[in-house]
């Protein structure tokens, strides 16, 4: 899901994780957007703190919530409908030939041949290449862990700007960007993210 955010990413948990560890990371996110440590900030800081207070509400209700969640899981691809999480098929643990194994005196088992050969031709395939520019994304109101994912899924580089000289020690967040949102910027160009943490009392 190159350039895009799922509400795990918004609030830096996995896609397994249970539901009090999303409420958790839900908690800790929002601490750092408490009325008391926004107040006198500047009105960037502000909206920003907004939009991401409802983010990761947003996210919160959908992953602490056990249907929504099997619903959006189906959707986004983590999980599929009537299924749970996949278990790992076994291994052979030597080498050589076996069960499913091409020898030249032996017989070949066709569905691994036809399985090796659809490798080797999506391999050999001559595979587009990546757009040479991207539309950057609005990543004002993010935490500085999801904008740097959706950022490298763009195919971008981060340079992030500390806006406040005695932060808390908290993770940022980003109130301002350059180049704007839905501006065509070069892959593998900069972009300059300038994120506010709360000030040390």
């Amino acid at each position: 899901m190159a350039g895009q955010l799922t509400w795990y990413d918004i609030l830096d948990v996995a896609p397994g994780a249970p539901a009090d560890a999303v409420q958790r990371a839900f908690a800790a996110k929002a601490s750092v957007l408490r009325p008391g440590l926004i107040s006198g900030a500047p009105s960037k800081v502000v909206s920003a703190a907004g939009r991401a207070s409802a983010a990761i509400e947003a996210a919160r209700e959908v992953l602490t919530d056990p249907a929504r969640r099997r619903c959006y899981d189906e959707q986004i691809g983590v999980q599929r409908p009537g299924e749970g999480l996949g278990r790992p098929e076994p291994v052979a643990s030597e080498l050589g030939p076996g069960p499913g194994w091409y020898s030249r005196g032996g017989d070949a088992d066709p569905e691994v041949l036809t399985d090796a050969l659809g490798v080797l031709a999506d391999w050999l395939a001559p595979h587009p290449a990546p757009p040479r520019r991207v539309t950057v994304a609005d990543v004002r109101g993010l935490f500085v862990g999801p904008c740097r994912r959706l950022v490298a899924g763009l195919g971008l580089r981060l340079e992030i700007v500390r806006l406040t000289a005695d932060p808390m020690p908290v993770e940022g967040l980003v109130v301002g960007q350059s180049p704007p949102p839905g501006t065509m910027a070069r892959r593998s160009g900069t972009l300059t993210a300038q994120v506010w943490h709360p000030r040390r009392r």
